[in-house]
């Protein structure tokens, strides 16, 4: 990821909405050596934020809708969340939940793309997102898993004004041509049993070592550590209680 801050129209954030915030907590220090901090008033709703050294790099919440899959979301930042909600509509998209206030922290909305990939955003205030991209813990790339590119490919540069460099396998996401994160058409077998959705990518020093330790330590795997031709080693795995999420080297 070409992006070393958050950024308007970039990825500022990721958090896990899961069914056991301890456990997952737990996997993750393990995985990633974050420390996690819960936020102790009662209407934060056991908001957990995750730290590399001082740097806040992630969050997990419990399910925000009871009997839902956990599922890691990310946030892209935007200047006007009101703004960015009605492009969204205006694109094609839906919104899943209005703008709001999150105390003094910022404004915050979930979208979802015209497939259904589901997406928040995040004006800042108090809490301008991750404080570090890119170092071992920290989020490194986003990646859309989707059945319908053609439609993304008309979708995200409409409503959040990212730049799209289509190649013959892949396409990469940018602001102003600064890439942050890829896009991928989902398999019959990946529709049969998942629905289109963003992966976070975190990233390691060792991506065989790090996917066996996941392994040991209850997750599974998706895809295999593999090299992406002149690029970083990436696999992607299931935590223990079944989000997924990508690792991959600087």
């Amino acid at each position: 990821m070409k992006l070393t801050e958050p950024v308007p129209g970039g990825p500022c954030w990721v958090e896990l909405s899961t069914s056991d915030v301890p456990a997952a907590r737990a996997y993750y220090a393990g995985l990633f050596g974050w420390r996690c901090e819960t936020d102790p008033r009662p209407e934060a709703g056991g908001y957990t934020t995750a730290r590399v050294d001082e740097d806040a790099v992630a969050a997990l919440s419990p399910l925000y809708q009871p009997g839902r899959p956990p599922a890691w979301t990310v946030s892209f930042a935007a200047e006007d969340a009101d703004a960015s909600a009605d492009a969204v509509r205006d694109a094609g998209g839906t919104v899943l939940m209005e703008p709001m206030d999150i105390f003094d922290q910022g404004r915050f909305a979930v979208a979802a793309d015209p497939s259904g990939a589901v997406f928040s955003l995040w004006q800042a205030r108090a809490f301008p997102g991750a404080g570090r991209f890119n170092s071992p813990g920290a989020l490194g790339w986003v990646e859309l898993r989707t059945p319908d590119p053609q439609g993304a490919l008309a979708f995200y540069p409409a409503a959040l004004g990212w730049t799209a460099d289509a190649q013959e396998r892949f396409t990469h996401w940018g602001v102003d041509g600064a890439d942050f994160g890829g896009l991928k058409e989902q398999d019959d077998d990946e529709r049969a049993g998942t629905p289109p959705h963003w992966v976070p990518y975190f990233v390691v020093s060792d991506a065989e070592t790090t996917a066996a330790r996941a392994l040991t330590t209850g997750g599974e795997p998706i895809t295999p550590p593999a090299r992406v031709p002149g690029g970083p080693w990436v696999a992607t795995l299931r935590d223990p209680l079944g989000a997924r999420f990508g690792i991959r080297t600087p």
